[in-house]
C-alpha cells in the first residue's frame, strides 16, 4: 500500500487501459469553470508536450552524446549541461507559439522573454527549470521539469520581471515533470495534487492518481549532510534531534527526485543556507514557489526558515531561498529548532 492517500476512480470499461489521459482531464476541470476560455488547457499542453520531447532526449542522452559540460556558464554562473540547453530550447519553442502566454521566464536565461501583452492576448506568465538536477544525467539518476504559471495581471509595465515577481499564493498552476525509471507528471491548479505518468504505447501521459494526501509525519530527512557544519545552528540542532530519534536519512541530489519521495512517501526536505549561499540556493520563482505550492496543495507545509514560502514578496528574478518542505508535523518540528535559535 502507498504511504500516501488518493481519490481513485474506475475509468473506464476496459480490464487494464487506462484511458484518462492529461488532456482529457484538463479539459474536465475546464468545463467547471463556467466562462473558461481554453487558454490554459492550452498551455499545460504545450508544456505536456515539452515534457515528452525532453523525456526523448533524457533517454537517449549517452547514445546521442549530449552528456556533459555544454562548455558556458548560465546567469548563476553554473556550468551549464548539453541537455539544460535542449531543454531549456524545447520549452521555448513549445511554448512560445501559444498565444495566452505573455512572459516565459528560464532559470537559465538572466531576463524574461516577452511574447506579448496583456491586451494582445498574454493571460498568463510561465517561470520553468528546463532540468533541475542535470549533472547526474551521466549516471543516470532522475531529472525533472518545474514550471509554476503565474496570472498576467498588469495592461504595461516597466520591465518584463515586473509582472514575473509575484509572490507564490498568486500561482494559478504550478507542477513538475519526472524523468526517472518512468516519466511522471505531478499537477496542481489549486484543487489538489493529481498525477500523471506516460503511457509509451499510448504516447501520452494517463491519471494514476489524484487528490494526493501526503503522509502527516514521516521519520526521514533528506538534505545535503555533508555542509551541517556550514548550517545555521538551528538546522544543526534538528539534525541531532533526528539522530537521536530514529531518523533515517535519503538524500537523492537531484530537487526534483527528493520531493517526489517526500511527497509520495513523507519526510522533509531541507536546503538550508550556509557560509557561502547565507540566504539558500534554491530559486524561489523556479523551485521553491512551484514545489511549495505542491506540497500545500497534498496538506504539507512549505519554509524559507521560518516563513512560508508562498508569501515571500519577490525582489528578483532569480532571488534564492532556503527551504524547508514536506509533511506538516516534520516541517513544524524543523521550524521549532530554527525559532529557538532565531534562525529565521
Amino acid at each position: 500500500m502507498p504511504d500516501y492517500t488518493v481519490t481513485t476512480t474506475r475509468y473506464n470499461t476496459l480490464d487494464t487501459d487506462n484511458l484518462t489521459t492529461l488532456q482529457s482531464y484538463i479539459l474536465a476541470e475546464e468545463a467547471e469553470h463556467e466562462g473558461a476560455s481554453g487558454e490554459f488547457s492550452w498551455i499545460l499542453s504545450g508544456i505536456s508536450l515539452a515534457g515528452r520531447a525532453i523525456a526523448n532526449k533524457v533517454r537517449r542522452a549517452r547514445i546521442n552524446d549530449v552528456i556533459g559540460d555544454f562548455g558556458d556558464h548560465n546567469v548563476h554562473g553554473e556550468t551549464q549541461q548539453k541537455l539544460d540547453i535542449i531543454a531549456n530550447e524545447i520549452i521555448m519553442r513549445c511554448l512560445g507559439d501559444r498565444a495566452d502566454i505573455g512572459v516565459l521566464a528560464s532559470e537559465e536565461g538572466e531576463t524574461p522573454t516577452i511574447l506579448r501583452s496583456r491586451s494582445d492576448g498574454g493571460q498568463y506568465c510561465v517561470c520553468f527549470d528546463p532540468l533541475d538536477g542535470s549533472s547526474n544525467i551521466d549516471v543516470s539518476v532522475g531529472v525533472g521539469t518545474i514550471f509554476s504559471i503565474l496570472r498576467n495581471d498588469l495592461e504595461e509595465v516597466e520591465t518584463a520581471e515586473g509582472l514575473i515577481l509575484q509572490p507564490g499564493r498568486r500561482q494559478v498552476a504550478a507542477g513538475y515533470i519526472l524523468y526517472g525509471s518512468s516519466v511522471v507528471f505531478v499537477l496542481t491548479t489549486g484543487n489538489g495534487v493529481d498525477m500523471f505518468v506516460l503511457d509509451q504505447s499510448l504516447g501520452t501521459f494517463v491519471q494514476v492518481a489524484s487528490k494526493i494526501t501526503m503522509p502527516h509525519e514521516k521519520k526521514i530527512y533528506s538534505v545535503n549532510e555533508a555542509y551541517i557544519d556550514n548550517f545555521p545552528v538551528g538546522y544543526q540542532q534538528y539534525l541531532n534531534w533526528a539522530h537521536a530519534n530514529g531518523y533515517s536519512a535519503r538524500y537523492i541530489g537531484s530537487m526534483v527526485a527528493d520531493i517526489h519521495r517526500t511527497l509520495l512517501k513523507g519526510g522533509v526536505f531541507l536546503y538550508p543556507p550556509t557560509g557561502k549561499h547565507a540566504k539558500g540556493k534554491l530559486r524561489l520563482m523556479y523551485e521553491a514557489n512551484p514545489m511549495g505550492f505542491i506540497m500545500e496543495q497534498a496538506g504539507g507545509s512549505a519554509l524559507a526558515g521560518t516563513q512560508r514560502i508562498l508569501d515571500i514578496e519577490p525582489d528578483a528574478l532569480h532571488q534564492r531561498c532556503s527551504v524547508v518542505m514536506g509533511s506538516s508535523r516534520e516541517v513544524e518540528h524543523v521550524r521549532r529548532f530554527l525559532e529557538e535559535n532565531g534562525d529565521h
